[in-house]
């Protein structure tokens, strides 16, 4: 039985408060207004359905948010590998009692909520590894046995992801878990070979994409091949977008939004809304509070006494990174057309959910930064 030997300061209740940091409070609320003005907006101006829900889970998981913080990061570190195992027998039942909805199976109902697991493993997968890492520190990070194991933990759920099927997803997850490797200290060449394999690969990963996966990735090289069938939602997402302008044409006058020419604009597509209505402006702002929560949650790692927690941190900033990228890539018409939601700006309960359990963590790691976990 692993065991765990905690050096640590007794901290009252009052001096957690003044570790918390209230700054990156701020930034989430800040980020989490806005996106119930967007979907508010997407309802062209109505108090209705996606915006009720979309406020209720907002206030929910951040007060979720609020109360996890206050977990020690210890306990996060003795349960890694359980958290993980949870997430994992979630993404199983799935396959057996997923609920399927356009084509594809990812949902599990709960009642009060349709959860998609596989969100909940882009945060396992990153406390999973910080862990493992964290206890081979000192060992040979080279040796092939270090370099197995991670990957097969990272090769299981990927494969469940995909077979839902969720490419986007499970790119995100892998993309997670390759950062965490990296920031591991493994070496570079490791990844130099990786690349090449995967190049000389490629042609047979084509070749067991689905037909709507290939027709997707076609219309991202030729949007005018299928103007009105594949190519249409990024064809009107450029237009949105540049309609935009700089200033934006002005909160519920987005003319694209407002007469259904943009689909999904509720979830993958929020921020092309946004942008539409704000302009490049409002863009660089929403931009620059991401890049303020990204830099927050890094600070926060180098200020961390224990490897693990400095691991989770700048982990789950490069995944935060990831997720922004490819979702504004994506509606820019720089990247294939996936499922990546944009971090508390899309509509969404398990994104929510996932996005607010990986930053209570954060604030754990904050609040109990002078922990010392050993290497057991």
């Amino acid at each position: 039985m692993l065991t765990e030997r905690l050096k640590t300061s007794g901290n009252s209740f009052f001096e957690k408060l003044l570790s918390v940091d209230y700054f990156l409070i701020l930034i989430v609320l800040l980020i989490g207004a806005i996106s119930v003005f967007a979907i508010y907006s997407t309802e062209s101006g109505n108090f209705s359905y996606f915006t009720k829900n979309h406020l209720f889970r907002l206030l929910a998981f951040f007060s979720m948010f609020l109360v996890l913080s206050f977990v020690r990061i210890s306990t996060w570190y003795r349960h890694a590998y359980v958290f993980y195992l949870i997430a994992l027998f979630l993404l199983i039942l799935v396959i057996f009692f997923g609920l399927t909805a356009s084509g594809s199976k990812r949902w599990i109902n709960l009642y009060f909520l349709n959860f998609q697991p596989s969100e909940l493993m882009k945060i396992a997968v990153i406390v999973c590894f910080a862990r493992f890492y964290h206890r081979i520190q000192n060992a040979d990070l080279q040796s092939f046995k270090f370099l197995l194991q991670p990957m097969i933990l990272l090769i299981i759920p990927c494969y469940l992801v995909i077979q839902q099927p969720d490419l986007g997803t499970s790119i995100l997850i892998a993309g997670s878990g390759i950062a965490i490797i990296w920031l591991a200290g493994l070496n570079i060449k490791f990844f130099v070979y990786s690349s090449l394999l995967l190049l000389v690969s490629l042609p047979f990963a084509i070749s067991i994409l689905k037909p709507y996966q290939k027709s997707r990735i076609l219309t991202f090289f030729n949007p005018d091949r299928d103007p009105l069938g594949a190519g249409y939602q990024i064809i009107q997402s450029k237009i949105a977008i540049g309609s935009g302008g700089f200033f934006g044409k002005g909160f519920l006058k987005g003319t694209q939004s407002y007469l259904e020419f943009l689909p999904e604009k509720h979830t993958d597509f929020i921020f092309t809304l946004f942008s539409e209505e704000f302009g490049f402006l409002g863009s660089i702002i929403l931009l620059l509070l991401y890049v303020l929560l990204i830099y927050r949650i890094i600070s926060i790692g180098f200020f961390v006494r224990s490897f693990f927690a400095k691991l989770y941190c700048f982990g789950f900033a490069t995944a935060i990174f990831l997720y922004v990228f490819v979702n504004i890539s994506m509606v820019l018409g720089l990247l294939p057309i996936v499922g990546a939601p944009l971090p508390i700006m899309s509509y969404g309960g398990s994104s929510m959910l996932s996005i607010m359990l990986g930053l209570s963590i954060v604030m754990s790691c904050k609040i109990y930064s002078q922990d010392q976990i050993s290497h057991y």
